[in-house]
């Protein structure tokens, strides 16, 4: 896993999720579900697995706050669970990533219990 792309991927998301750009944003999690689908790894493919419905999702032309909270969320329990046995020098990045996407996860889904 390439911690140049981890590391950018971890700027991106603190600066929240608006300020992706959606084509910078599908680019992204591209990169990610092809590496996680050839690692061979479970862990890694299922994560690759939640990608792919995260970009469905963005892709669909109707945005879903509640889906796209729910999916953002999984992915942070999904990566929380791969950081516990990352290397060392992943852990860190990999600890505020999942943070990161479990809070915007929360966000779109308290966003969205208020609109309901």
């Amino acid at each position: 896993m390439p911690s140049d792309h981890l590391l950018a991927t971890v700027s991106a998301l603190r600066n929240g999720l608006t300020s992706l750009p959606l084509g910078s944003a599908m680019d992204n999690t591209e990169t990610w579900q092809q590496q996680f689908l050839q690692s061979g790894e479970p862990g890694l493919q299922d994560i690759a697995r939640e990608i792919g419905n995260l970009q469905s999702l963005l892709s669909s032309g109707v945005l879903s706050s509640t889906a796209i909270g729910n999916s953002l969320s999984m992915l942070g329990d999904q990566t929380g669970e791969i950081s516990a046995t990352a290397p060392a020098e992943l852990k860190k990045p990999l600890t505020e990533l999942a943070d990161l996407l479990r809070r915007h996860g929360g966000d779109l889904l308290a966003h969205a219990a208020k609109k309901a």
